[in-house]
């Protein structure tokens, strides 16, 4: 549950009214969250995906700061779609990935500023984590940047598939979510190579088995 795994913070209580997302949200501390909000709101007119299920609260504070919000939700259509095309001489499974990819991150033509990509990239299958970063490359402005979060182990409640919101501070609030299971934990040299065509990046330490990263386009 995640109220004990962010149990150290009160929950706020909210209820949930969107297909998919469940139970009240949970207070976490976030220095990624903290570090790109301090963009956000010097630099109105900004082009932002949020990836995963729909959060009015998300819509309404990105707006409210003056910004296009465009969504995304890739784990629940990746572990959902009808993408897996069967196997390979050496029984690998094989994805439709070019068809995943045209109609989850098509967006006619637009160019972002900012990506909360949040821990998407834990959960979706291997064959499908490099193109998206890689679509996301060619999609994201120079200069703009993503908010990611990878976990560090595959096991323990704070592995459990969970949708972010937004908050006017340094936290974000966590709920739980439809549940897709954990894929892989990432590493710091893992994170490098996965975005290395990237001009940078920015770690933040949690307590909670998952690191934080600002990358830079």
């Amino acid at each position: 549950m995640i109220s004990s795994w962010f149990g150290r913070k009160q929950e706020s209580g909210s209820v949930v009214s969107v297909p998919g997302l469940t139970g009240p949200r949970a207070l976490r501390h976030s220095g990624g969250w903290s570090a790109l909000r301090k963009r956000l709101q010097a630099e109105p007119g900004l082009r932002v995906i949020d990836v995963g299920y729909t959060s009015p609260s998300n819509i309404n504070y990105l707006t409210g700061l003056g910004h296009s919000v465009f969504l995304a939700d890739l784990v629940h259509d990746a572990c959902t779609g009808n993408w897996l095309l069967g196997t390979d001489a050496d029984d690998k499974p094989v994805w439709n990935v070019e068809a995943f990819l045209d109609q989850t991150l098509k967006f006619s033509g637009r160019t972002f500023d900012v990506v909360l990509l949040w821990a998407t990239l834990d959960y979706l299958p291997e064959q499908l984590v490099a193109p998206v970063v890689d679509h996301l490359f060619s999609s994201v402005n120079p200069g703009g940047q993503v908010l990611a979060f990878f976990h560090t182990r595959t096991q323990g409640e704070e592995t459990a598939h969970v949708r972010f919101h937004l908050t006017a501070n340094d936290d974000v609030e966590i709920q739980s979510s439809q549940q897709f299971p954990i894929q892989r934990a990432f590493t710091n040299r893992s994170i490098e190579r996965l975005f290395a065509g990237w001009s940078g990046h920015k770690q933040f330490l949690a307590k909670d088995s998952i690191l934080e990263v600002v990358i830079t386009r």
